[in-house]
């Protein structure tokens, strides 16, 4: 089976890659958006909750730059350079998992006082959740196209080209080359001396056959 470039993030140097690329945001936007419906129905913007809430809407915000930044350098980049892509769903599974953070950084934004400056607090609140809606729908769409096998649109993996490549390097052999190996074998045989023939396997020694066996050095039968 083969894999997505998402799932092969997560899957290599365990268990640092999960940690890092899904464990900490998830659990951050997790946070965000629980604290966020408690915000909702109780209205309480002084307690702590609330700065649990800016402090998870502001962390997972820079956290998701980072991971974006990093991505994009070290996986876009090169993957796209050298046309190694697996077909559209490798595509969308990274990136819809990178669109996912863009509204979680609008939030850290909003957090900062760098947007909506003019909004009150419930219209914030609004913002949030819609952006933490935003996130967990394109979230879960990398989730489900990640785990995806892009072998189903027709994308052939490293594996099958070295299949592939390891099929075509055997010698064709020709039919009429092999007959005319074989006459000459047959004829250097023939040309052998009788004292050098190779005893045939299905033949027993002459004196096997008269049911003498071989003496030892010092001329005694066994």
């Amino acid at each position: 089976m083969n894999m997505t470039h998402y799932m092969e993030l997560l899957a290599v140097n365990q268990p640092w890659n999960l940690i890092i690329f899904m464990a900490i945001p998830v659990i951050l936007a997790e946070t965000l958006a629980i604290t966020e419906l408690y915000l909702l129905f109780t209205r309480k913007f002084d307690g702590a909750v609330y700065y649990l809430n800016r402090f998870a809407g502001i962390a997972v915000g820079i956290y998701f730059v980072g991971i974006i930044i990093y991505i994009m350098t070290n996986a876009v980049v090169p993957i796209t350079k050298a046309g190694e892509w697996g077909t559209v769903i490798d595509v969308i599974a990274v990136g819809t998992y990178l669109i996912a953070g863009l509204p979680l950084i609008w939030i850290a934004l909003q957090e900062m006082g760098l947007v909506n400056k003019a909004l009150d607090q419930i219209a914030k609140l609004k913002i949030h959740a819609t952006c933490v809606a935003l996130f967990l729908v394109f979230g879960h769409i990398a989730m489900i196209a990640g785990m995806l096998d892009p072998s189903i649109l027709g994308y052939k993996g490293a594996s099958a080209h070295q299949m592939s490549s390891s099929s075509d390097s055997h010698e064709y052999c020709n039919p009429e080359e092999h007959e005319k190996m074989m006459k000459q074998h047959q004829k250097m045989m023939g040309n052998m001396p009788s004292h050098q023939m190779p005893m045939n396997s299905g033949q027993m020694p002459q004196q096997m056959k008269n049911g003498q066996m071989p003496m030892n050095n010092q001329g005694h039968n066994h």
